[in-house]
């Protein structure tokens, strides 16, 4: 705009690209307590602050979790049963429990494994031999010695538990 208030325009041929924007360019990594290496305890330049730590990660997506035993979640035993119940197909969707929503909870303790699930009704067909399926191939498992369902009705069943691969699989996403 001129002083009269009026919009000036201007016809140009082309435009220069502006110069992309680093990270590097607005840090100032000129100077850290790692370079000094003598006061450690001022406070932190921006560029130290900003820097990506060489170290960060080193070591931390291979170190296995501590104290996890065969029993518990990460366990050996724990992940075969969850691997079983994967395996089981309700039989009029294509999805597994697991990933239906069906399990609520699974137990694994001195061999005896205990599985909270529901169905998707009350109503459902298989309320009567699927926990017996259940219980027969949990059992199964290397390290378990005995599986019992518990089958609850609260809070019942919705489509919302079901794991986004199965929403997939189904044609809800």
């Amino acid at each position: 705009m001129d002083e009269t208030g009026k919009i000036m325009v201007e016809q140009v041929d082309a435009v220069a690209k502006p110069p992309k924007a680093r990270v590097d360019d607005a840090i100032d990594t000129s100077e850290t307590r790692v370079d000094r290496a003598i006061d450690t305890t001022g406070p932190e330049s921006a560029g130290e602050r900003y820097r990506r730590k060489r170290d960060y990660l080193a070591g931390f997506l291979e170190e296995k979790p501590q104290g996890v035993t065969p029993d518990g979640p990460g366990g050996v035993i724990y992940e075969a049963v969850i691997d079983t119940l994967k395996s089981i197909y309700d039989p009029e969707i294509p999805v597994n429990i697991y990933d239906l929503g069906l399990i609520y909870g699974v137990e694994v303790n001195d061999g005896h494994a205990i599985i909270t699930m529901t169905l998707t009704t009350p109503h459902c067909p298989v309320a009567e031999s699927m926990p017996g399926e259940i219980e027969l191939q949990v059992g199964g498992v290397p390290g378990v010695g005995h599986a019992e369902v518990n089958l609850v009705w609260d809070p019942p069943w919705d489509p919302g538990k079901m794991t986004d691969e199965a929403k997939l699989e189904m044609g809800m996403l």
